[in-house]
């Protein structure tokens, strides 16, 4: 099953993994949300999460529109550990 960074939902894998405080790889979020056992924007929310997710994924799925990955990741982003309530 294919795991996703649990704040930013960026498909993972061993090249882009997060770092614990001691150096260890962070099987849970990626190296742009997680570095050295902490995240590297702490007080962003879920909503700005989005916006700033928004470009790469329409990027990386031409036939997606900006709308589209808003609404996909509205419904996705609440189930990251990073999110839940």
């Amino acid at each position: 099953m294919e795991k996703f960074c649990q704040s930013c939902g960026m498909p993972m894998s061993e090249e882009v993994c997060g770092t614990n405080a001691d150096g260890s790889a962070n099987d849970d979020y990626c190296q742009y949300c997680y570095e050295k056992g902490a995240f590297t924007a702490p007080d962003m929310s879920m909503e700005e999460m989005i916006e700033i997710c928004v470009g790469p994924m329409v990027e990386n799925n031409a036939e997606m529109t900006e709308e589209q990955a808003r609404g996909m990741m509205k419904e996705f982003f609440p189930a990251l550990k990073r999110w839940r309530v």
